[in-house]
């Protein structure tokens, strides 16, 4: 299974994860061939499900607020804060060009 420059540039945004070198193209390429073993089971006759756990009864509970105002304290949680706001780290990576990638997976 080969991987285009597409493929990997929207993989490598969605999961924030480099796959710019041959060891990282090929687990990419390893988990396809093992996630395309599912083709091999027979679903003929079989309605898609909805939920795992379509045959039980959920029941959902009271949306009743016990507690609040407690911004101070969850605030404290933060290792990186601007104003209110809680700070998310960025990606572990620069995303790389287009172009960059397709000379990679071009030279691999």
């Amino acid at each position: 299974q080969t991987v285009t420059v597409e493929v990997l540039d929207h993989l490598e945004h969605l999961a924030l994860v480099d796959f710019r070198d041959s060891e990282g193209v090929e687990r990419l390429q390893k988990a396809i061939q093992f996630a395309d073993q599912l083709h091999e089971v027979n679903t003929d006759g079989i309605e898609p499900m909805d939920s795992v756990l379509e045959d039980r009864c959920l029941y959902l509970r009271d949306d009743d607020v016990t507690e609040g105002n407690c911004m101070k304290e969850l605030m404290k949680n933060a290792r990186e804060k601007v104003e209110e706001y809680f700070v998310a780290p960025p990606g572990n990576i620069p995303l790389p060009k287009l172009e960059e990638q397709d000379a990679f997976l071009q030279s691999s």
